[in-house]
């Protein structure tokens, strides 16, 4: 009997234990589908190991004349004989089949001058502006181009054929200067002899010119070119107070 009993306790410790494992392990299978993990955004960072298109972005192309299988060969799309089939064949794209072009039927009017001088247009008014500012000291040696330049009146590099004098903003010039400029208006050179100034207009070549305004650039400074026969009239004419006239020439002796 004492035997018995004794086999009667290990089973029903055998018993208990594996009811308690089977139990634990229930109450840990509920809890994890219970309990969610927390989801969490993957981030990327952008480097060269993983730099590619978009996809889609790059397409392989249709790789013409190779079999019938493909569905461009033989002809390769392009169809039987004709201007079209051609290597290098093909109207433009503006061409209207035979017919007077657009561009033929419109009217004209005008034309561009490929020889014009264009000259950068500045005034009396604001050479007295730049004088207020101290920017423009006047002085016994004549004022040049470089001299605006350098004032900041206008920029080096919109001086490609010289600079033209004007005559607005005359009213509120009131400082003599002297100045060598290119060209000049007869409102300008009055304005400028009204206050006592005095004004000559001087021809600068393109050689000249950049020799004035980047005198840096040149080892020996370039002599100053005489005007071309077209300009000659010009610079020889008093009433334009150009530097060849006679009577320029004899307020320099």
């Amino acid at each position: 009997m004492l035997g018995l009993h004794r086999g009667t306790q290990k089973i029903s410790i055998r018993a208990t234990v594996a009811l308690t494992q089977s139990f634990n392990n229930l109450s840990i299978r509920h809890l994890s589908s219970s309990v969610q993990p927390e989801k969490r955004e993957v981030v990327t960072f952008l480097s060269l190991n993983n730099l590619s298109d978009n996809e889609g972005a790059v397409k392989t192309r249709r790789r013409v004349g190779r079999g019938i299988g493909s569905s461009k060969g033989k002809t390769c799309g392009r169809g039987h004989k004709g201007q079209k089939a051609r290597s290098g064949g093909g109207v433009k794209p503006f061409f209207e089949g035979g017919q007077t072009s657009f561009i033929k039927r419109v009217p004209k009017r005008g034309f561009k001058n490929n020889h014009a001088e264009p000259m950068v247009p500045i005034n009396v008014g604001t050479l007295q502006d730049y004088i207020d500012m101290g920017r423009l000291v006047p002085s016994d040696e004549p004022l040049t181009i470089k001299d605006l330049v350098d004032a900041g009146v206008t920029k080096c590099s919109s001086v490609k054929h010289g600079v033209k004098l004007l005559a607005k903003g005359k009213e509120r010039l009131r400082t003599p200067i002297k100045i060598e400029i290119s060209r000049a208006s007869e409102g300008a050179i009055e304005a400028i002899e009204n206050v006592g100034g005095e004004i000559t207009t001087v021809h600068y070549n393109r050689l000249a010119l950049r020799a004035l305004l980047k005198p840096e650039k040149f080892e020996i400074a370039p002599k100053r070119a005489r005007p071309p026969p077209k300009l000659m009239q010009y610079y020889t004419d008093y009433e334009k107070r150009g530097f060849l006239s006679p009577e320029v020439q004899l307020k320099k002796l």
